[in-house]
């Protein structure tokens, strides 16, 4: 009777090519909640549903786990509280924990998907990310073959049963499984004519002339910016006022140099754009938490 379902029953989809696997609440409960190194975030379920025709999904309260969605081929749809989205071919999305939420695949062009939902008690503060948020919304992904290769590892791991490697295996890679989405474009390598924001192409400004001294004033004007307001937007990206951030990459440049060359302190931060070694000194013992010296000598035991 089970062969014969067609479609949705019970917020499971049934239909040929189906790949599911739930880790039951008591396996959860007693191997992954209690586990230190797993209850942090860790894997619920995952699958894979081929032209999954007459998927459809209602959710009141929603579940007490984040989903990520990923549809490589057909068109869907999905609803967050009163906000509706269209969803087709390459792209992703989050449903965040405990909102009401449905979805469901095109009745002409039906889905195919991808999906984990994943639980854990960092899921609160993952959640209030600028970077998650965004992707509660549907956002385009660069297909990458590592995205269902990592996808099938987990899988398959999870399949041959939930001793404690297994567990562990599946939630390690899953970090990583959710970057290849939130940070899509981190694991390719950009293009010329790639478009980058200006935070972005900012950071690549800073890498290319880590040698020389930058204002803020020059960066701001440099992406038609008053200085307050990119100072705002580099902050709520990086976490960072911009001249700090680029003074800490000068600082792993410099401890770079420190641990392979025998440059002295003096040239070392002169190569950096410091004229003052002192400062030089300062400013690394507070990035670094140790002296240029200390740092030289500890990277060299």
């Amino acid at each position: 009777m089970e062969q014969n379902k067609v479609g949705s029953h019970k917020n499971i989809w049934h239909g040929v090519g189906r790949q599911r696997i739930e880790i039951p609440k008591s396996v959860l409960k007693s191997r992954v909640q209690n586990n230190v190194l797993l209850r942090q975030l860790y894997v619920c379920g995952l699958g894979y549903y081929p032209r999954a025709t007459s998927h459809y999904t209602y959710r009141k309260k929603g579940l007490p786990e984040n989903f990520l969605f990923y549809c490589v081929d057909g068109h869907g749809w999905y609803k967050i509280g009163d906000k509706k989205y269209e969803v087709g071919p390459n792209e992703c999305f989050l449903l965040p924990q405990n909102v009401e939420h449905a979805y469901g695949s095109s009745e002409d062009d039906p889905w195919t998907i991808y999906w984990l939902h994943f639980g854990g008690n960092l899921l609160p503060n993952f959640n209030v990310l600028p970077v998650i948020q965004k992707h509660f919304k549907p956002h385009p992904v660069r297909s990458s073959n590592e995205m269902v290769s990592l996808f099938s590892r987990i899988y398959k791991t999870l399949e041959l049963g939930y001793s404690i490697d297994n567990l562990l295996f599946a939630n390690m890679c899953l970090s990583h499984f959710i970057t290849l989405f939130i940070y899509n474009q981190k694991h390719f390598v950009a293009s010329p004519a790639a478009k980058v924001d200006c935070i972005d192409s900012a950071i690549l400004f800073m890498q290319e002339h880590i040698n020389e001294n930058i204002t803020l004033n020059e960066l701001s004007h440099r992406y038609n910016y008053s200085p307050s307001r990119f100072s705002s937007l580099f902050k709520q990206r990086t976490g960072y006022a911009p001249i700090d951030y680029f003074i800490q990459m000068k600082m792993q440049k410099a401890s770079q140099h420190l641990g392979i060359t025998d440059k002295s302190i003096k040239d070392i931060a002169l190569s950096m754009g410091f004229d003052d070694p002192y400062y030089f000194s300062k400013r690394f013992t507070k990035v670094m938490g140790m002296s240029p010296t200390r740092y030289r000598s500890v990277t060299r035991d």
